[in-house]
């Protein structure tokens, strides 16, 4: 009994097909083999895997194989193009529709600007002109629209410069109240310094006095009493 016909659609078992890719597989290489030995052909065979997996045969190199195929395949095109029939030079009613479409544009375009007005009837006259007055109205909303729009950037960098300068300032009366309250701290420091070195001094004075008046027998009251007692009489002398 001969071998029953399969159907060539794709096999939907993973593991069969996985199994048919490689029985199949191998006897395409095998046959490409036996191919390229019998009859001296140059013969090159790619397969990818639908893993991605590569499997190729050449029967030489294969960068080889590969240059040729491609500077054949050029070859191929170029001729087919010479071949082709040249259509290019003979406008289809799309071109020719289009180039009128264009003519008319650049027509109207040329009227928009006051030019070639010749030929045009009252009635054409006054529509050009109703559109070229709504025209400029639009315009001249669009540009008070972005001269509101310049404006209002203005005045946002304004105030920003604004919120800039107070914040500056505001810094340097900081800076200034810091150093009037640094100058009064010094005032203070030098002065108490003064009271500490007057206060040094009489000590001193008193420590001299008691001194004296202990190897001459007198009291360090009766030598200060003396002290104030001539400080009169020289006041009252200058009277």
């Amino acid at each position: 009994m001969g071998r029953g016909k399969i159907e060539i659609k794709k096999i939907e078992n993973v593991n069969s097909r996985q199994v048919t890719f490689s029985k199949r597989r191998g006897g395409l290489l095998k046959k490409a083999k036996e191919l390229s030995i019998l009859c001296d052909a140059q013969v090159a065979v790619i397969i990818f895997s639908g893993t991605g997996k590569l499997y190729e045969f050449a029967s030489s190199r294969m960068e080889q194989i590969l240059a040729r195929y491609s500077r054949n395949h050029e070859r191929l095109e170029l001729a087919v193009v010479d071949h082709a029939p040249n259509h290019q030079n003979e406008p289809t009613a799309d071109i020719i529709a289009l180039k009128d479409e264009i003519e008319k544009l650049h027509m109207v375009n040329r009227r928009m600007i006051g030019k070639e007005l010749e030929g045009l009837s009252y009635n054409d006259l006054h529509n050009l002109e109703q559109q070229l007055t709504e025209g400029i109205l639009s315009v001249k909303d669009r540009k008070e629209k972005v001269l509101r729009e310049q404006l209002e950037k203005s005045k946002v960098q304004e105030k920003k410069v604004l919120e800039q300068n107070e914040a500056l300032l505001d810094k340097i009366e900081e800076l200034r109240r810091h150093a009037r309250v640094t100058s009064n701290e010094s005032r203070v420091f030098g002065s108490k310094e003064a009271c500490s070195s007057s206060m040094l001094d009489c000590i001193s004075e008193k420590e001299g006095l008691s001194d004296t008046s202990l190897r001459l027998g007198f009291s360090s009251v009766d030598i200060c009493g003396k002290r104030k007692i001539d400080k009169v009489d020289e006041t009252t002398n200058d009277n």
